[in-house]
């Protein structure tokens, strides 16, 4: 196992020193678009969002279209009117040299070289709570991610990559102040659209709620609670990110109202699985960790969640979102530190304690004119039609 680590290791910088050797001799095909969503992990978020416009935009007839992704053929994915290549082969070099557009929503490796007539869209993938990059104030000797990276090693990937960027998409005012803080980007490129995945939520329709209820085996007549944390920074093993589970779903069936069941998500970078309770039967449903989160949105009457960016999406639906942050001190301390006032700006009550949410939860006692006032502020662009927005600035560039 260790040796073929190693073999991995050095055929991957192989590749990467043949790619850093050639990829200027490729030519650009004006007509080729490339998408990654999430390092490859499959198809979703705003590069999805921005496909399906895409693809229905008489302009952009007659270009080709190439999805990035792991493991796609175990996956078993199929894209319509788009060819599938492996993330991370020597295709996906070629094909990265040769696109006249990349629209990715993560950070990309530094050693991926851009010439200059390619358009790289950065999508992004959330307004932020949490402080990103160059706004997390923290002690010099701090290291970020798994592998330890310091933290003038971790702002200095944002950098480069920001520097290839010919446009990022803002979803609102907030995101268009945060960003040029953090990564350091100027105003010019910042395009204020909105943001493309959350067209779907606006525009979805009754018939989407049944479809995805029958997708997940979620009974129809049942009233859903998604609940989604997100991960640790500082929880960890060799193979990927953890995350322990502090909650007590015995209690949560004893005190929700009988006619409702639970839906929870991991957040996509947790590895570790959770094991089925046959006593929670019926009551709780686990989705896996890379599922479309847009889609369990919509089917949500009520979200829990802690520090994720989710609610800012969900609040888009105008249903109530509780904060469970039991271990607020520690995360607030050891990690990266908040944006907003957490007891004044969210929309939504936090709270340490699951049993007093619970009883809030069964009464329905939430304050929607807090979540009004947060959607003026962060959600004031989400109107159906943001993919449509950013394809007309990309038209620019053809």
């Amino acid at each position: 196992m260790k040796l073929l680590r190693i073999i991995k290791k050095i055929a991957g910088k192989i590749i990467r020193w043949g790619y850093k050797l050639t990829y200027k001799l490729i030519p650009i095909d004006p007509k080729l678009v490339i998408f990654i969503s999430f390092h490859g992990r499959g198809y979703s978020d705003n590069p999805k969002a921005i496909y399906e416009q895409m693809i229905k935009d008489p302009a952009f007839e007659g270009y080709r279209f190439i999805w990035f992704v792991k493991h796609h053929k175990k996956k078993d994915l199929h894209i319509p009117k788009a060819k599938i290549v492996e993330y991370f082969s020597i295709p996906y070099f070629y094909y990265m040299s040769r696109a006249k557009f990349w629209i990715i929503n993560c950070k990309m490796p530094t050693y991926i070289s851009k010439k200059p007539d390619q358009v790289y869209l950065q999508t992004w993938h959330g307004t932020p709570l949490k402080r990103l990059a160059h706004d997390i104030d923290v002690a010099e000797d701090t290291t970020f991610y798994r592998s330890g990276v310091s933290y003038e090693a971790m702002v200095g990937s944002y950098d480069i990559d920001v520097e290839r960027y010919n446009y990022m998409i803002s979803p609102n005012r907030f995101c268009t102040k945060v960003f040029q803080t953090s990564f350091g980007i100027d105003r010019k490129r910042l395009i204020e659209t909105g943001y493309p995945r959350n067209d779907f939520l606006t525009n979805h329709t009754k018939e989407d709620v049944i479809r995805v209820k029958k997708k997940y085996g979620i009974p129809l007549d049942k009233k859903v609670v998604l609940y989604a944390p997100t991960w640790r920074d500082n929880s960890y093993v060799a193979a990927g990110y953890t995350f322990k589970l502090e909650v007590d779903f015995h209690e949560w069936k004893k005190k929700l109202p009988a006619d409702t069941v639970v839906v929870f998500k991991p957040h996509y970078l947790i590895i570790n699985t959770f094991e089925n309770d046959q006593e929670l039967d019926g009551f709780l449903y686990s989705i896996p960790a890379e599922a479309e989160i847009s889609e369990l949105y919509i089917i949500a009457d009520q979200m829990i969640t802690d520090y994720s960016s989710v609610f800012f999406d969900y609040a888009i639906l105008k249903r109530p979102i509780y904060f469970y942050m039991y271990d607020l001190e520690q995360y607030a301390s050891d990690l990266r530190g908040f944006y907003l006032d957490i007891h004044k700006d969210l929309p939504g009550k936090v709270y340490r304690n699951e049993g007093k949410m619970l009883e809030d939860m069964a009464r329905n006692n939430y304050d929607y004119e807090q979540l009004k006032q947060f959607n003026a502020q962060f959600n004031n662009r989400e109107d159906g039609h943001a993919a449509q927005r950013v394809l007309d600035v990309l038209k620019k560039e053809r």
